[in-house]
């Protein structure tokens, strides 16, 4: 599975103290009504199969919340799960399990939903050689949560933000005057930096190869004309097909030889998890 790198670990930090600050604001109220030296056990299950993402974001709540609190897991990120299956166990302090329970929820069966959704996807290609790749169509403030997500669940990344790698479109190209000029102008940017640019016909395929890109986005293009591209091509950029990918369409979409097909509903098109806690005892 994926690592927590220090850098997400700060995402995740901050990712769980605005959804604490929201959730909490001036204090749980309801809690309040528990007396605060009760302990509580509970566990968590899930009501539907799924592939775990979150533990860290889970974690982190309680981490925030009252580091005592004790969490025993019984599944790891990537696994599968199937319905009524016990996710997890908690023991502390009982108001702070029931304040940090919708948080802690969330983020398990948000990312869940992702990872899930994210393998469906990557079985229906499986025995190819393409990569399914994410897009920034992300929920706000979860990007790299969902993004590593979309690795639980078998898939790839895309860039991270628009700070990362080039993607150079049709208005970035009409206002750089061409592609050959736009693509000289990102290596005189930023060097280093990978460089993709779609492409909207076999035309600009042509030119863009002249040009060496590293990536091609082949946007809207017909089986046939992605077949044509990667014979073109003949392994000279990576290929990336684009738009209009479906469930039903993936599979050709694949067997044409493209390199990558990125796909904006891995992230965007998610149903939550049906996770429920109970108190077990107090």
């Amino acid at each position: 599975m994926p690592a927590i790198t220090p850098t997400l670990y700060t995402d995740i930090q901050r990712q769980v103290q605005a959804a604490l600050v929201e959730d909490i604001g001036s204090g749980d109220i309801t809690a309040a009504l528990i007396p605060d030296t009760r302990s509580a056990h509970a566990q968590v299950i899930t009501r539907e199969y799924a592939i775990i993402s979150g533990r860290a974001w889970v974690d982190e709540v309680f981490q925030q919340l009252n580091p005592e609190v004790k969490i025993n897991w019984y599944v790891a990120d990537g696994d599968e799960v199937e319905a009524n299956q016990v996710l997890f166990t908690l023991e502390g302090h009982a108001r702070t399990l029931l304040t940090g329970e919708r948080c802690a929820l969330n983020f398990l069966q948000t990312l869940s939903a992702t990872a899930t959704r994210c393998r469906h996807y990557a079985n229906l290609v499986a025995g190819t050689s393409v990569r399914l790749l994410d897009t920034r169509k992300t929920l706000p403030g979860l990007r790299s949560a969902q993004k590593y997500a979309v690795l639980c669940g078998g898939c790839y990344n895309h860039r991270m933000g628009l700070y990362d790698a080039f993607l150079i479109k049709e208005n970035h190209i009409a206002a750089c005057g061409g592609i050959h000029a736009a693509i000289e102008q990102a290596r005189h940017l930023a060097p280093s930096a990978p460089v993709e640019i779609e492409v909207e016909d076999l035309s600009e395929l042509e030119q863009a190869l002249q040009a060496e890109a590293d990536i091609i986005m082949l946007d809207d293009f017909t089986l046939e004309m992605m077949r044509h591209a990667v014979t073109l091509n003949a392994g000279r950029a990576k290929l990336e097909a684009s738009g209009g990918v479906t469930e039903a369409t993936l599979r050709a979409i694949a067997e044409t030889g493209v390199d990558y097909i990125s796909i904006g509903s891995l992230t965007k098109h998610v149903k939550a998890i049906d996770l429920s806690m109970r108190i077990t005892s107090v």
